[in-house]
């Protein structure tokens, strides 16, 4: 049996029908010539967190046998990263007790299937001159990532106007080479900053009936504008008499909302 294996000294013996033997020794070697047999079979590695991969060789052992039992078995090449991704041809080498070897090939397919990781941060915008904010996904990017490093961000809404005075909240998104993705929600707050633009326009009054006259802001108004609208004007003083006759200095306030 295997377990025999070796070099052993034998002795024959021959005996006469008087009774009377001879005797000699022979060397007698055993040996198991026979190689092991290597099965492969074809495998998914999947790409650990960091990036990296370890097949181990009896993730691709498909049955391999030996007459007297395997002793190592290895697999080359076995460390694998994000430049790996997809199909790899690698060899399956076996090896009896006894240091015969038999080798087989395997296809071994390199998979991603950690999503990127999305962190997001919270940012204040301001309105322009036309009452509009815009914001790309990386100011809003926390320190996202991938183990692959390779993906891309997008954040939606994108775009604010004056009807988005306050507290917004925006959808981040990474997304990797392998279409996973994931979310993370970050708040907006879209300030208006620009004050508004008072245009005046001079106006001449009657005292024609009556002992005195008043006037609206609208009057006194000449198209003051904001980026996010007029909400109020008004006046400083609005009615005038006999004392007022003359140039009078009035004061239009002009209030966004």
């Amino acid at each position: 049996v295997c377990e025999n294996a070796g070099t052993y000294t034998v002795t024959l013996t021959v005996s006469d029908q008087g009774g009377l033997t001879s005797a000699c020794q022979s060397t007698l070697t055993i040996e198991d010539t026979t190689p092991p047999t290597a099965v492969c079979q074809d495998v998914q590695l999947e790409l650990n967190p960091d990036g990296t991969a370890t097949l181990p060789a009896w993730m691709v052992d498909g049955g391999s046998y030996d007459n007297c039992g395997l002793h190592l078995s290895s697999v080359s090449p076995s460390v694998f990263d994000c430049d790996d991704i997809g199909s790899h041809s690698v060899t399956l080498l076996v090896s009896d007790i006894y240091g015969l070897t038999a080798s087989c090939t395997a296809m071994v397919d390199i998979v991603d299937n950690a999503p990127p990781k999305a962190l997001c941060k919270n940012i204040t915008v301001y309105l322009d001159a036309s009452g509009n904010a815009n914001i790309t996904a990386s100011q809003v990017d926390g320190g996202s990532s991938d183990n692959c490093g390779n993906y891309s961000l997008s954040v939606f809404p994108h775009s604010f106007s004056c009807a988005n005075i306050g507290l917004n909240s925006v959808l981040l998104t990474a997304t990797d080479a392998g279409g996973l993705s994931s979310n993370c929600n970050a708040d907006i707050l879209v300030q208006d900053t620009t004050a508004p633009t008072a245009i005046c326009q001079n106006i001449a009054l009657s005292l024609s009936s009556g002992t005195s006259v008043s006037i609206t802001a609208s009057q006194v108004n000449n198209n003051s504008s904001d980026n996010c609208g007029i909400a109020a004007i008004s006046l400083n003083q609005y009615t005038f008499d006999c004392d007022n006759i003359g140039t009078n200095y009035v004061t239009l306030t002009v209030s966004d909302p």
